[in-house]
Parts: structure tokens; C-alpha cells; sequence
């Protein structure tokens, strides 16, 4: 098992930045892929970002490439999303996902490839 916990989010205007981080316990976390997704009211859950557990592979969804870098420190057993200029369009609840893989460089896309979920952190970018 492993519990996931958000923080960082909050309410920014546009153009803003935060950072969220993605808090991992229960089990080795370096063997884990880590994504980010967000959902928006009334909308499904979307991929934002994702890493591999060497973190050699790194993936972005288009909207928020050039904006979002994702990361990771093992020996801390957390994951990072830096969101900089923020727009409206980012507003949702993000969350922070992980799950076992033996490939270093696998990552995961869908939200139905990972198995473990934070709670959610809720982001606001006002205009």
C-alpha cells in the first residue's frame, strides 16, 4: 500500500505560479511512476504530467508544456508539479497518482494505470 498526500495548491491570478507536492508513504517510493491529473467541475479526470521512477522518462500533456515541470526526489519520497503562468484554464482539483513498475522508464498516461491516488489539492487562477 501507499498513501499519497497533496499540498500546494491554493488560489493564484493569472500568470501566477505554485507548486504542488505529492507526499508518499507506506512503501518504497523509488520504485513507483508518478503522474499528475487534474479535474475541473463537471469535466473528467485529465493527465497533466507524469514521471518515470528514474525519472528518465518525463511526459507532459500539451496544455501545460512549457508551463509545468514535473520532478521528483526519492530519497524524500515526494513528487513535484512547478505550475508557472497559470491561467484560468488550470483551474481543478489535482491530483497525484503513483504506481508499481519494474521498467525504469515506464510511464503512465491513463488514469486507469495507476492504482494509488491523493486526496486532491484544490488549484483557483483567477483572470
Amino acid at each position: 500500500q501507499v498513501q499519497l498526500v497533496e499540498s500546494g495548491g491554493g488560489m493564484v491570478q493569472a500568470g501566477g505560479s505554485l507548486r504542488l507536492s505529492c507526499a508518499a508513504s507506506g512503501r518504497t517510493f523509488s520504485n513507483y511512476c508518478m503522474g499528475w491529473f487534474r479535474q475541473a467541475p463537471g469535466k473528467e479526470r485529465e493527465f497533466v504530467a507524469a514521471i518515470s521512477w528514474s525519472a528518465i522518462v518525463i511526459s507532459y500533456a500539451d496544455s501545460v508544456k512549457g508551463r509545468f515541470t514535473i520532478s521528483r526526489d526519492n530519497a524524500k519520497n515526494t513528487a513535484y508539479l512547478q505550475m508557472n503562468n497559470l491561467k484560468p484554464d488550470d483551474t481543478a482539483v489535482y491530483y497525484c497518482a503513483a504506481e508499481y513498475r519494474d521498467s525504469s522508464h515506464y510511464i503512465g498516461r491513463r488514469p486507469g494505470e495507476y492504482g494509488y491516488w491523493g486526496q486532491g489539492t484544490q488549484v483557483t487562477v483567477s483572470s
